[in-house]
C-alpha cells in the first residue's frame, strides 16, 4: 500500500514537474507554429497556453508580438527580440529577460508579422496584464478596450484586480465596469440581478448604456405569442405606438400577409400584360377610364396572373388575426425587470442631478448679475439716476485687471491688484461724470437717459482707440482652473465658485455701509427725504456725488470678475446693462436685498428657459422679458418692495 502511494506521488511529480519549470520558450516551442504563422483560430490556443503557464515575460512578449518585434531563429525555431549589432548583424534578445543572446545575420532569421486581426485578439489578451500594470496609464486604456469590446471572459480577470489597485478613482472604475459586465454576462439570474441592482445607484453614461443594451427590444408579429419569448409589451394596431398602416407594414414583411397593389400602379400593370392588343380580353382602346382598368384588371386577379386588389375588410381581418408585440433580446425576464426598474431609478437620479446641475447655473449666474447690478441698484435704485453708461464702468473695471495683468505676470498677484484699483478707477469715473453730467440732470429722468447713453456710445469708442476692437485676455490664476465636479451630470467651474463668494462678500459689505456706517446712515436719509435730511446738516449733494462714485465703483470690481471668464471687449457692458435694470426692477427699486431676489429670479429663469429652447436663444430673451413684464403687472414695485417714505418718494 505505501510502495503504491510512494508511485502514485512519483507519477504526480513527474506530471507536474515539466509544468513548474516550463518557461516562456518552452510554452513557444510547444505551440511554434502557432506563433511564427498566427491566424485568428491558432491565436487563442497560444495566448490560452501563455495565460495558463504564466512564465515570467509573458506580458512584454505579447506586446513585442503585437508590435511585430519578435523574430525566429531559422535553424532551431528558437525566438528572439532583437537589437542593432555591429557590421549589419542582430544581437540576439532572449525572449524572457531580455539580456543579450548572441548575434544572427538577418537572413538567418524571419521575422514573425502577425496580421491585424492577430493583432486584435492580442490586444485583448494583453488586457488582462494591463489591469494589473504599475502605470495608472496603462490601467485606464485597459480599462477602455474591455468598455469597447465586453465579453464575458474579461470578468474574472477585472474582478481581481480590483482589490490591489491603488488608485481609488481607477478603482471605482473598475468596480463600475465589473458590475456592468456581471449584469450583462454573469453566469445565473441572481448574479446578474445583483449587478443590476448595484448599477441602479449609478448615474454614469456608461451604465444607462448597459441597462439599455439589456432592455433592446425587437418587433415581432404572429397568430399568437410566441412561446418562451421575454415580452416587452403588446402592441395595438390603430394605437400611437402602431399606425394600422404599420402593422400591415409588418405583416407584408413576415409573409403573413399580400403586399397591397397601389392603384396608381395598375397602368403600369396593365401595360404589362397587353397581348395581341388587349388585356384579359379587354381591348385597350377602351381602357380609358378607371372602372374599365379596374375591371381589366380583376380579370387579370381571377386568371392569377397579378395579386387581387387588397380591400379595407380583408387588411382589417389580417391586422385582427395576429398579434404585434415587441420581446427583449435577453430572454431572462428578471433580468429585463431588475433592469427596467434599476433603469426607472437611475433616471430619476438623472434627473435630479439635472436639475441640481441647472440650479448651480442659475445660482452662478445670478450671482454675475448681482455683482454687475448692485452697483445699479445704488445710482438708479437709491438716487433715481437712470445711468445707461452702468455697463461701461463694468467694461472699464475689466480693461483695468487686464492693463494690471501686462505689469504683474503673476495672475494671483494681478487680481489682487486689479480689484481695487478697478474700484478707484470707476470710483473716480463715477464722481467725474456726476459732477460734469448728472448733477445738472436730477428729477429730469429724460434728459439723463440720453445723455448717458451718449456717454456710454462715448466710452464705448474711447476703449476701441485705445485697446481695439479685438477681445483681450483677463487670466485667472492657475487655481481656478478647472472646475468642481461633484459627478459626471453636476459640475461647476471654481472661477463661477469664486464669483459667487465675491457676490456674498459684496452682499455683506454693502449691508454694512448702507447700515452700520455714517455714510449709509445719511445715504438712507437723503433717500427718504433730501429736504428733511439737509436741515439735520447732512449736505445732499456731496451724498449723491459718493452714492454715484460708490455704485460706479463696485461695478468696476464687477468688471474685473466677469472679466474673468468673459470676453473683454468695448461691448462688453453692453451685454449686462439690459439685466442689470431688470434685476433692480424686478428686484424692488433702492433695496439690497430686493436686487439679490431680482438676480436669482431672473438666473433661474434664464436657465430654466435655456435649458426648455437650448439652441434658441432669441426665444428664450423673448420669453424672459414677457415674463418680466407680466410679474410687474403683478408687483409694480417688485419682490422686496420698499416700505414707507421712501416707497412713496
Amino acid at each position: 500500500m505505501l510502495r503504491a502511494l510512494l508511485a502514485a506521488l512519483a507519477a504526480l511529480v513527474l506530471v507536474a514537474a515539466p509544468v513548474a519549470a516550463q518557461d516562456l520558450q518552452s510554452v513557444l516551442q510547444e505551440h511554434r507554429e502557432g506563433v511564427e504563422n498566427p491566424s485568428r483560430r491558432s491565436v487563442g490556443v497560444v495566448i490560452e497556453a501563455l495565460i495558463a503557464a504564466d512564465p515570467p515575460g509573458v506580458q512584454t512578449f505579447l506586446e513585442r508580438w503585437q508590435d511585430r518585434e519578435v523574430w525566429v531563429r531559422k535553424a532551431d525555431g528558437l525566438f528572439f527580440y532583437t537589437a542593432p549589432g555591429e557590421g549589419g548583424a542582430l544581437t540576439l534578445l532572449d525572449i524572457a529577460t531580455g539580456d543579450p543572446a548572441g548575434t544572427a545575420a538577418r537572413d538567418e532569421l524571419g521575422e514573425v508579422r502577425p496580421n491585424g486581426g492577430v493583432r486584435r485578439e492580442i490586444a485583448g489578451a494583453l488586457v488582462r496584464f494591463q489591469l494589473s500594470d504599475p502605470d495608472p496609464r496603462a490601467r485606464s486604456a485597459a480599462l477602455t478596450s474591455i468598455a469597447r469590446n465586453p465579453s464575458a471572459d474579461q470578468i474574472e480577470p477585472l474582478r481581481a484586480s480590483i482589490a490591489d489597485d491603488p488608485d481609488p478613482a481607477l478603482k471605482a472604475a473598475k468596480e463600475r465596469l465589473a458590475a456592468i459586465l456581471t449584469a450583462r454576462f454573469g453566469e445565473n439570474t441572481a448574479e446578474r440581478v445583483a449587478a443590476i441592482e448595484t448599477l441602479s445607484n449609478d448615474i454614469g453614461l456608461e451604465t444607462r448604456a448597459a441597462l439599455n443594451q439589456i432592455l433592446a427590444v425587437s418587433p415581432g408579429v404572429g397568430t399568437t405569442l410566441p412561446p418562451g419569448a421575454n415580452i416587452a409589451r403588446e402592441l395595438r394596431p390603430g394605437s400611437e405606438a402602431l399606425s394600422a398602416a404599420e402593422a400591415y407594414g409588418r405583416l407584408v414583411d413576415a409573409g403573413l400577409a399580400p403586399a397591397p397593389v397601389a392603384r396608381d400602379r395598375i397602368k403600369e400593370v396593365l401595360a404589362a400584360n397587353i397581348v395581341d392588343g388587349r388585356v384579359a380580353g379587354i381591348p385597350v382602346a377602351t381602357l380609358d377610364t378607371e372602372a374599365r382598368r379596374e375591371e381589366a384588371y380583376d380579370r387579370l386577379a381571377e386568371t392569377g396572373a397579378v395579386p387581387p386588389f387588397l380591400t379595407e375588410a380583408e387588411r382589417q381581418a389580417a391586422i385582427a388575426a395576429h398579434v404585434f408585440y415587441e420581446a427583449y433580446a435577453e430572454p431572462d425576464a428578471a433580468v429585463t425587470d431588475a433592469a427596467r426598474a434599476a433603469l426607472t431609478e437611475v433616471d430619476l437620479r438623472v434627473g435630479a442631478n439635472q436639475t441640481a446641475d441647472i440650479a448651480l447655473d442659475a445660482l452662478s449666474l445670478a450671482s454675475i448679475y448681482f455683482l454687475a447690478a448692485i452697483g445699479l441698484a445704488i445710482t438708479f435704485g437709491v438716487m433715481g439716476v437712470i445711468n445707461m453708461a452702468h455697463g461701461e464702468f463694468i467694461m472699464m473695471g475689466a480693461y483695468t485687471g487686464y492693463v494690471v495683468q501686462l505689469f504683474v505676470p503673476d495672475y494671483t498677484l494681478s487680481i489682487l491688484i486689479a480689484l481695487p484699483l478697478a474700484f478707484a478707477v470707476t470710483f473716480g469715473a463715477g464722481v467725474a461724470m456726476e459732477r460734469l453730467v448728472i448733477r445738472w440732470l436730477y428729477r429730469r429722468p429724460l434728459e439723463t437717459l440720453l445723455a448717458t447713453f451718449g456717454i456710454s456710445i462715448a466710452l464705448q469708442q474711447l476703449a476701441k482707440n485705445i485697446f481695439g476692437t479685438q477681445a483681450r485676455p483677463l487670466t485667472a490664476p492657475a487655481w481656478l482652473d478647472g472646475q468642481l465636479v461633484i459627478n459626471e451630470i453636476v459640475a461647476i467651474s471654481y472661477i463661477r465658485i469664486a464669483i459667487f463668494v465675491l457676490a456674498l462678500v459684496f452682499l455683506g459689505l454693502i449691508l454694512f455701509v448702507l447700515k452700520r456706517t455714517r455714510l449709509g446712515l445719511e445715504v438712507r436719509a437723503v433717500t427718504q427725504n433730501p429736504g428733511m435730511a439737509a436741515s439735520m446738516g447732512i449736505n445732499p449733494d456731496r451724498i449723491n456725488m459718493l452714492t454715484f462714485g460708490l455704485g460706479s465703483g463696485i461695478a468696476g470690481i464687477a468688471g474685473v470678475a466677469i472679466g474673468l471668464y468673459a470676453k473683454v471687449t468695448s461691448e462688453m457692458g453692453s451685454d449686462y446693462i439690459v439685466q442689470s435694470f431688470m434685476t433692480v426692477v424686478v428686484g424692488g427699486v433702492g433695496n439690497v436685498w430686493g436686487t439679490l431676489a431680482g438676480a436669482t429670479l431672473i438666473g433661474v429663469l434664464q436657465k430654466g428657459i435655456e435649458w426648455v429652447y437650448p439652441s434658441n436663444t432669441l426665444a428664450a430673451q423673448t420669453f424672459m422679458i414677457l415674463f418680466i413684464i407680466l410679474f410687474i403687472q403683478v408687483r409694480p414695485r417688485g419682490i422686496v418692495a420698499l416700505k414707507g417714505r421712501a416707497a412713496e418718494a
